[in-house]
Parts: structure tokens; sequence; C-alpha cells
């Protein structure tokens, strides 16, 4: 597929994206089902994982296709790793799923002696964050490298995952989601999960962001408690100049249809599930496109993107979406300024492009900066063995392992465990 024949594509499918608007407003003539198809695709696009079809797609038949992905499915390891569960409250009153993986005692350093009646320090605790339309899941490499070595917490934003949707949007009263309220979320987490001990935050993409407003909101929680932070494949803010590697004319068009778009998927939400099933085919190609760059990626691991990102309700993906063009932490990020921090992002990321990686590690001119060569926004899963080399450098400098500590697996042979 020639870069001349897929703009053709896109400022085709911006065109339909229009005819979406126009009927969801009422002005076109196009019915419902044309309206929430088209509408899939801005809410597929809107989650960092939609924006062109790879070409195999295309060429190979949708039988074949289905009985592969099957197989996938059925042989694939990843997201299979499970921990302690455990549920903390928001201030909305959603519940909050996260899970823990304790150290294991015979992989830590020896036991030291100590004082009569004195307690041990409480361990330092990893706190994985995930992005947009994702799950705990995603971080499956860095949990099964780190496995027993620290004592780590995944945990499901609200509306992703296991955890329950918000609260505050739902009903008449429903309130937008906000990264702020993502921010008090993780507090939550972290009062629940990690209520005493040092702790290390791991934010990926929209989980990045939500680090960056706990760190806004409780300045004290970070100077007293956070000893490490990673932001990986994020922004500080300006999202909405992202062009998601679409032409001119497209992404024009995409912004000016969007408010009508949004709309439909928040009252029609069962008509685009059907339309959004009905299409998975061409979803995979988008989700391919945006999540990652390399053109080996292990198909298992495609499938496991696809399937976290295919699990996110349509009207979730919409209520969510309005969040990232308010997103601005640029100016609040100093009060990680004294701490080890890593920044990292894949060099193709189309979904928060790696320049704005480099726009946090200006604000923080002592963190590690690390731009990973033909890494897509998925950079955890497309290169693991580069993220996890990292993190587990940070957690070395950050105290929450022995610097000659070598962590597990992270290959495509982490089994569950």
């Amino acid at each position: 597929m020639t870069e001349t024949s897929t703009g053709n594509a896109l400022t085709g499918a911006a065109a339909a994206v229009s005819a979406a608007a126009d009927a969801a407003s009422g002005t076109g003539t196009p019915g419902w089902r044309r309206a929430g198809i088209a509408g899939i695709a801005i809410g597929v696009i809107a989650a960092g994982a939609a924006a062109g079809v790879a070409v195999e797609r295309l060429t190979v038949g949708r039988g074949v296709r289905k009985k592969a992905r099957l197989a996938l499915d059925a042989t694939g390891p990843y997201g299979a790793l499970r921990g302690t569960p455990g549920k903390a409250v928001a201030d909305d009153g959603t519940l909050l799923y996260y899970e823990v993986d304790e150290v294991d005692p015979g992989a830590a350093a020896p036991r030291r002696r100590r004082l009569f009646g004195r307690r041990a320090p409480a361990p330092v605790t990893v706190v994985f964050s995930h992005g947009y339309c994702l799950n705990q899941d995603s971080w499956h490499f860095q949990r099964a490298a780190l496995r027993g070595l620290v004592r780590t917490v995944h945990w499901d934003q609200r509306s992703h995952g296991r955890s329950a949707r918000g609260v505050a949007q739902q009903g008449p009263e429903r309130v937008p989601v906000s990264i702020d309220q993502l921010g008090r979320d993780l507090k939550a987490v972290l009062d629940a999960a990690a209520p005493e001990g040092p702790v290390v935050l791991v934010g990926h993409s929209m989980g990045g962001m939500t680090v960056m407003a706990l760190g806004e909101q409780y300045p004290e929680y970070v100077r007293e408690r956070v000893a490490g932070v990673a932001f990986i494949g994020t922004s500080s803010g300006r999202l909405g100049e992202v062009d998601y590697g679409l032409p001119v004319a497209g992404v024009a068009a995409v912004r000016r249809v969007l408010p009508g778009v949004l709309r439909a998927l928040g009252s029609q939400a069962e008509l685009v599930e059907r339309g959004r099933r009905a299409t998975a085919d061409l979803f995979a190609g988008l989700i391919k496109r945006y999540s990652f760059s390399s053109r080996d990626v292990d198909p298992a691991i495609v499938r496991f993107a696809e399937r976290m990102i295919e699990s996110t309700p349509i009207d979730v993906v919409a209520e969510f979406y309005p969040a990232f063009d308010e997103h601005d932490k640029a100016e609040r990020l100093g009060v990680f300024e004294e701490l080890p921090v890593l920044v990292l992002a894949g060099d193709r990321d189309l979904v928060t492009p790696s320049a704005h990686s480099e726009v946090i590690a200006d604000r923080l001119p002592e963190a590690e900066l690390v731009i990973v060569p033909d890494a897509g926004h998925l950079v955890m899963l497309e290169h693991p063995e580069a993220v996890t080399d990292r993190l587990a450098d940070l957690l070395a400098r950050a105290g929450a392992v022995p610097a000659a500590a070598n962590v597990g697996p992270y290959g495509s042979t982490a089994q569950p465990g």
C-alpha cells in the first residue's frame, strides 16, 4: 500500500466520519447504522489505536483471519498473570480493582538482624497505571520480569478492566471524566494497597497523566512517599495538536466532526457496539497501526492488544476522550524534580509522540530520557526488554531493588505463575 493510496483511504475515512457527524446532528441523510460505524472509527482513533489498515488484513480471507484470532486467543499467555485482588473506593464511590504481587522471600535480600522491638521497614511498592482503553494486563512483560523481586500493584482505571464504571459518569447528574479525577483515583488505590512505605509510580499514556495529576493535587504525598517515577509514552499537555499521522485534511475533518460523533456514541452505544463487532477485521488493522511500529511484532501480542482495546465499551471511549484536550500539567511537573525519573517513548509513537516525552524531560533535567527505536505507542509490549531494562535501573536508583539484582524473563516465554 503506497503513501498515496493510504492518504486517499484516510481522506475517504474522514469523509465518512463527516457524514456520521451530520447524521448525529440530524442534518444528514445517512441512517444510524452508517453513523455508528463511522463513529467507531473516531472512537478508536480517540483511543490511540487507529488510523490506517494493515495490508495483510485486506489480502487474507475473513474466515482465515477469524480462525487465526481464535488460535492466538487460545495459545497466547499474555495477560494471564494474576495477584492478590483488592478494591479501593474512589471519592465518588467507584470501586477500583487492583492486584498485589508480593516479594518472594526466597528472592529477596538476606534478612538483616534488627534491634528487639523494632519493626522492619515497609518494602518499596511499585504501582503501575495503564493507559486509555487498556487495563492492568498491558504491563504483562514488566510484571513477569519483576514478579517476586519487588512488591508491585497493578490496578484498572475506572470504567476499564475489572474496575467498576465510574459512578460520577452515570445517571442524570453525570459529569465528564477528568485527568484530575484519575489522580484522585490513584491516591485511593495507594491508600488501600500501599498504606505505608515508599512507592515508585509507573504510568503509560493516560496512566502517566494520572501520575501527574496525583503530583499536582497531593504534592506532600509525593515528597513524603514517592521514591521514583516512570513516564512511559505519555504527555504533559497540548494533545490537541497531535495529528495521529493523518493528512492535514483528515485531521481537520476529524476535529470538526468529533463533538457530533461523540454525542452519537453516547446516545447509541448498543448500536455502535454492533457495528464495532461487524467491522472487527478493519479495527484489527487500525489497532495494529496505532499501537506498534515493528514489522516483526509477535502476532499474539498484537492480538492481545486488540482484545484489551475491544473490551473497552464504546461509551467509555467517548466519555474519556474530552479529558485529553483539557490535560495540561507541564507547569506542575516540578513536584517530581528531586526524584529519580525515567521518561521513555517510542520514536514512532503516533498517539503521544516522542516530542511530548522530550518536553517532560526538559522540565525534569535530571530525568533519564530514552527514545526506543522502531517503537509505537505500546512500547512496553513491543519492546519489553528495553522498557524493563530501564525500569529495573530506575528501581535500583530508587532503592526498590539491589543494584545487582537480575529481573526475570520478559520475552515471549513469560508464563503465568
